[in-house]
C-alpha cells in the first residue's frame, strides 16, 4: 500500500513546491495579494486580484495600475505584468473582465467591466488617484479603452498589448486621445487585420489607423516618442519578435510596460525594466500543474487497491498472467494512426465554424467558446464511432460502469480539493501560458454539468477506438505512452506547425474563411489542446494499464477537460 500511495505522495510534494515557487515569486519584497469582490455600476459581481506593494498605505498612497487580461483568459493570465509592477510600488488590479473567471456574466457587457474597474482601483484610499496606469492585452486593451472613455481624466497613461483603438469594440483613437499610450504590437500577430486593419503585422507602421492615433501622415517609426507626455499626447510603438500569446510571457514586452510607466506616472519604488522574476510563477504553477496529474494517476492507483474497486483491476487468466489483446499492424496500424491523428485537425476550422453559426451561446449552452469545442469534440466522437468496427475487437468488461464512474469522480474530487488549498494557502493555480486549470465558481459548476455529457461521451468513443488500435499489455511502455500521445495530438502539431510556419515566412496565417478574427483566434485556441489531449493520452494509458479498460481513464478525463475547459473561457449568455 505505501508503494502504491508513492505516486500520490510525489504529486503532492510537486504542488506543494510549486504553489510555494509561486507564492515567494509574487509576494516578493513584502507585496500582499487579495482576491477581491466588488459591485460594478449595474449592480454586477466583479472579480479581481489586489497586489499591494508594502510602500502603499492610506498616508503614503501609491500610484495605481488596472491590469485586464485577454478573451477567455482571466485575471491571473496577467501575473507577469502585475507582479513586476507590484514589484514597483504600484497598486495593481488585476481584473477578470465581464463573464470571465468570478466576473459576472455575460461577457463584452458593461465596457467589458473596464469602468467599474476603474472606478474600483480609484476607491482605494491607498491609490494616487492622480497616478493611475491602463494596461490590458488583445481583449483588455478595449477594457482600459472603455475606461478611459467612461472616465476621461481619472487616468494618466496607458499600455496596450496587441490591442488597439476603434472598432470593432473602442472608440477611434487621435492624436488626443487617449492619453500616453504605449502600443505593443508584435511582429507576428495573429491578428493585424482585426486591429489595424494590415494584412500582415509587420506593416502596422503603414496602418491609416494608426497614423490617426499617431497623428502623423507617415510611417510610425518603432521606440520613438510622439508628442507630449506633459500634455498626455505621447505615443510610442515597440514591435518585439513574438506572436500574440507570447505578450502574456514575454520579457520585452513587460520591459516596454514597465518603461512606459516609469515615464508617465510619478512615485512607486524604481527599477530597471529587466530586473524580472515573475517567471519564476510560471515556472512554479507549472511544477504544480505537473504535480496535480501525477497526484491524480497516484490517487486512482491507490484507490484501485481498495476492495471497492477490485472489480476493474486488470483481470488475468487461469494462468495467473493478463490477457494480451491485439492490435493492428503494419498498414491497418499506420491507417489506424493516420486517421487518428489526423482527422481532429482536419475538421478543427469547419467543426468551429459550424459551432460558431449554429450553436450560439444561450440560456443552455451559455459559452460560445465552449460550444465550439463541444460541437468539434461531438464530430470527432461520431466519425469515431463509425470508425469503430473496423478496430480490433476486444472482450467486453461486465459490472465496471458504476465502479469506474465512483472511483473517476473520487479521483477528480481529491485533484479538485488540492487546487483549492492551493488557491486558499497561496493563492495560485494551477497553469503555465495559456493553460489553465482554474476553481470554478458556482455558475461555472452549473455549466460544467451541462457540457461534462458530450466532453464526456467524446472521450468514451474516443478512447474506446484508441485503445483498441494501439494499447496491448504486451507493448513497451515508453513505446505505448509515445503512440497514444502522438495519436492523440500529431495533427494539431503538424497544424500548428503550418500556421505558424506560413505566418514567420509569409507574415500571416492561412485563413479559409473572410472572418479576419476566426482563424487567428481558432488557432490559438488548438495551441492549448496539444498538452490538455498529451494528459489526456498518458491518463488514458496509465488507467488501461492497470485496468484493461478505456472507460475509468475516459470519465477522468471527461470530468478534468470539461472543467478546464469552462472554468478557462468566457461565459456569454447571462447564466
Amino acid at each position: 500500500m505505501h508503494r502504491k500511495w508513492s505516486l500520490a505522495i510525489a504529486g503532492v510534494i510537486l504542488i506543494l513546491a510549486g504553489a510555494v515557487l509561486a507564492y515567494l515569486t509574487q509576494t516578493s519584497g513584502g507585496i500582499q495579494i487579495r482576491d477581491v469582490r466588488f459591485a460594478g455600476a449595474k449592480g454586477n459581481t466583479m472579480s479581481a486580484l489586489l497586489y499591494i506593494p508594502p510602500n502603499a498605505t492610506a498616508k503614503t498612497p501609491a500610484p495605481g495600475i488596472l491590469a485586464v487580461h485577454g478573451y477567455i483568459n482571466s485575471r491571473e493570465t496577467q501575473d507577469g505584468f502585475a507582479i513586476e509592477f507590484a514589484r514597483r510600488g504600484y497598486v495593481v488590479l488585476a481584473l477578470d473582465q465581464t463573464g470571465h473567471g468570478y466576473s459576472d456574466p455575460p461577457a463584452f457587457a458593461n465596457g467589458f467591466g473596464g469602468p467599474d474597474g476603474l472606478a474600483h482601483l480609484r476607491s482605494l484610499d491607498i491609490v494616487d488617484k492622480n497616478n493611475i496606469g491602463l494596461e490590458g492585452h488583445s481583449m483588455g486593451g478595449w477594457t482600459v479603452l472603455a475606461a478611459a472613455t467612461a472616465m476621461p481624466n481619472d487616468y494618466k497613461s496607458m499600455v496596450l498589448e496587441g490591442s488597439s483603438t476603434g472598432k470593432p469594440f473602442a472608440a477611434e483613437g487621435s492624436a488626443s486621445w487617449p492619453r500616453n499610450v504605449a502600443l505593443v504590437f508584435a511582429q507576428y500577430e495573429e491578428f493585424p487585420d482585426l486591429m489595424w486593419g494590415v494584412e500582415r503585422a509587420r506593416d502596422v507602421t503603414q496602418s491609416p489607423k494608426l497614423w490617426a492615433l499617431f497623428g502623423t501622415q507617415g510611417a510610425v517609426e518603432p521606440g520613438k516618442v510622439y508628442g507630449d507626455l506633459a500634455q498626455g499626447t505621447a505615443r510610442v510603438l515597440y514591435t518585439p519578435a513574438i506572436t500574440h500569446p507570447d505578450e502574456h510571457i514575454s520579457r520585452q514586452a513587460i520591459g516596454y510596460s514597465l518603461d512606459w510607466f516609469a515615464k508617465t506616472l510619478q512615485g512607486g519604488t524604481p527599477l530597471p525594466s529587466d530586473d524580472q522574476i515573475w517567471f519564476r510563477k510560471e515556472i512554479g504553477t507549472l511544477i504544480a500543474l505537473i504535480g496535480f496529474v501525477v497526484l491524480l494517476l497516484g490517487v486512482f492507483d491507490s484507490l484501485l487497491e481498495s476492495p471497492v474497486f477490485s472489480h476493474l483491476r486488470l483481470p488475468v487468466i487461469a494462468d495467473g498472467t493478463a490477457p494480451a489483446p491485439v492490435a493492428p499492424s503494419g498498414g491497418r496500424w499506420t491507417a489506424a494512426f493516420v486517421l487518428s491523428a489526423f482527422i481532429p485537425a482536419l475538421i478543427y476550422y469547419p467543426a468551429f465554424a459550424l459551432g460558431g453559426t449554429f450553436v450560439t451561446p444561450s440560456a443552455y449552452l451559455p459559452q460560445g467558446i465552449t460550444n465550439q469545442i463541444m460541437v468539434w469534440a461531438v464530430i470527432n466522437a461520431l466519425i469515431a464511432l463509425a470508425l469503430m468496427p473496423f478496430a480490433p475487437k476486444r472482450a467486453s468488461r461486465t459490472g465496471i460502469i458504476g465502479p469506474s464512474i465512483l472511483i473517476a469522480l473520487a479521483t477528480v474530487i481529491v485533484g479538485y480539493a488540492a487546487l483549492w488549498l492551493a488557491d486558499v494557502a497561496f493563492k495560485v493555480d494551477f497553469r503555465f501560458w495559456i493553460v489553465a486549470l482554474k476553481l470554478m465558481s458556482a455558475k461555472q459548476f452549473l455549466i460544467f454539468l451541462i457540457y461534462l455529457i458530450p466532453f464526456t461521451a467524446f472521450f468514451v468513443i474516443s478512447l474506446r477506438v484508441l485503445h483498441r488500435n494501439f494499447s496491448t499489455i504486451s507493448a513497451g511502455r515508453v513505446a505505448l505512452y509515445s503512440t497514444n500521445i502522438l495519436a492523440l495530438t500529431l495533427g494539431l502539431i503538424v497544424l500548428l506547425a503550418l500556421q505558424y510556419g506560413t505566418l514567420w515566412l509569409s507574415g500571416k496565417l492561412f485563413n479559409p474563411v473572410p472572418d479576419p478574427g476566426f482563424v487567428p483566434l481558432s488557432t490559438i485556441i488548438a495551441i492549448q489542446f496539444v498538452p490538455v489531449f498529451a494528459t489526456c493520452a498518458v491518463i488514458a494509458t496509465f488507467t488501461w494499464r492497470r485496468t484493461g479498460s478505456s472507460l475509468p481513464g475516459a470519465l477522468i478525463c471527461g470530468l478534468v477537460v470539461t472543467w478546464y475547459v469552462v472554468a478557462g473561457t468566457a461565459t456569454q449568455a447571462a447564466f
